[in-house]
């Protein structure tokens, strides 16, 4: 039977030395005592588990986004170099750990040691830090890990509470740096990140840092979080990794929605997770994997996800330069969200469709109209195909009454197809909270579907 979709605007068992990791036997009892009374979850609360608050798509750096001299030189990146980033974390805990990636690095990635902090005033893009709240991060008990080629490492669980839709400072040193010109990054941070020469991983603030609006290395925070805390990730291109946002000010619409949910206790436990990447497709590779191959990185694979909120093909249309090319795009598009939803429903995720938003005007709009054309097909199938569990009509929201297949010049940033800050709280208006009620899933979720 179809299901209608709604048309709307670790380990948790810890054993052994992991144990001693998690939390001393010898300050157990106190800790477990302070958790309770914080509301967050103790290492031995019933149904606690690991949960993703934030996490960056990885992607191969490109020359323009590569970190400037001295920082790389002589085919070496980050040697004997500081490294400072601030993240906004969705849902808080007592306890974290802190994931680094080395998916796209030419070598191992030797990191020497980090710490996390508070950022000074609670800032996004701070390079100071409140003094004294530094503590060092581990990975199986050491200071450093070398983090092999193409992969990710994850920290040991530390106590360090972080308090939901707070910025968290994470602070890296590289003693010897990576030997290799291609390193793992997400350029499209909207967030300020400091770099300096020599070991500064304490210092309360980095006087004379080198700024730069790129993230490197980081991929995820997860926290301790009770069973009923849940995470949703918005797989997207540009429009939700942010264009045309604030830098510094957490403005995309996911950042927007997540004000939403915390607003709202019923809500305040669900986690958002931004997977978007600017230029990204869902049939080709670009700036970072097609959607189909990331899905399991970058959906799958992350903690405690329940839903998945699929925004993406924009970028793909273009590939459409004839009338009969343009249909060929529209076919796979519609194929490829089908092969998501199948890949997620498998692992018990619901997934949300949202239409795409005009580009008149843009250079992404062709005078013969195929382009447009294909982006009508695309969404009417969205919205009419029943195959995802929601839809949210994004198009509707943003465009022109006058002109539909431009937006309104009240949400455009200036080049017809990005949004300005007012156009991604549109946005994250139009996504109904009701859509992450913690519900079991219908009778043949799971099954295949023939449609």
């Amino acid at each position: 039977m179809k299901r209608r979709p709604a048309l709307v605007g670790a380990v948790v068992t810890l054993a052994g030395a992991a144990v001693g990791l998690f939390v001393s036997a010898a300050a157990g009892a106190a800790r477990d005592e302070a958790s309770s009374s914080s509301g967050y979850p103790t290492p031995t609360t019933k149904g606690a588990r690991w949960v993703n608050t934030w996490t960056a798509m990885p992607q191969s750096t490109e020359l323009a986004d590569m970190p400037p001299p001295p920082f790389t030189r002589n085919n070496r990146v980050f040697a004997d170099a500081t490294l400072r980033q601030t993240l906004r974390v969705s849902v808080g805990g007592r306890f974290t750990r802190i994931r680094l990636s080395n998916a796209f690095g030419g070598t191992d990635l030797p990191i020497t040691a980090v710490s996390v902090a508070l950022p000074a005033d609670g800032r996004a893009g701070a390079d100071a830090i409140v003094p004294g709240s530094t503590r060092r991060v581990t990975f199986g008990g050491r200071a450093g890990i070398d983090i092999a080629k193409g992969a990710q490492a994850v920290s040991d669980p530390l106590e360090f509470e972080v308090r939901p839709g707070s910025n968290l400072t994470v602070t890296l040193y590289l003693a010897d740096g990576q030997a290799s010109g291609s390193i793992t990054s997400h350029p499209g941070s909207r967030t300020t990140s400091y770099m300096l020469a020599g070991d500064h991983l304490d210092d309360s603030d980095l006087p004379g840092a080198t700024a730069v609006d790129h993230w490197y290395f980081l991929s995820g925070v997860e926290t301790w979080s009770k069973g009923t805390t849940a995470a949703a990730v918005m797989l997207g291109d540009s429009l939700t990794d942010g264009r045309g946002s604030t830098t510094n000010m957490n403005d995309r619409w996911p950042d927007r929605l997540l004000n939403r949910l915390q607003s709202r206790p019923a809500t305040s436990d669900i986690a958002i997770l931004n997977q978007a990447a600017g230029g990204n497709r869902v049939l080709h590779d670009g700036p970072g994997p097609n959607a189909l191959a990331r899905l399991d990185r970058d959906v799958l694979a992350q903690s405690g996800v329940r839903w998945l909120l699929v925004f993406q093909g924009i970028n793909d249309i273009p590939d459409g330069t004839s009338e009969s090319s343009a249909q060929q795009v529209t076919a796979d598009l519609i194929a490829a969200y089908q092969q998501i939803i199948t890949r997620a429903h498998a692992q018990g995720i619901r997934v949300y469709g949202a239409t795409l938003t005009p580009f008149g005007g843009n250079s992404y709009d062709d005078a013969a109209g195929f382009h447009e054309s294909s982006r009508r097909a695309v969404n009417e199938w969205i919205r009419t195909s029943s195959r995802f569990d929601a839809v949210i009509d994004f198009d509707q929201v943003v465009r022109d009454p006058h002109n539909p297949r431009r937006l309104s010049p009240a949400y455009d940033v200036g080049d017809h197809l990005h949004l300005n800050p007012a156009g991604y709280q549109a946005l994250a208006d139009a996504v109904p909270v009701k859509l992450f009620q913690q519900a079991p899933a219908p009778p043949g979720f799971t099954l295949p579907s023939n449609n």
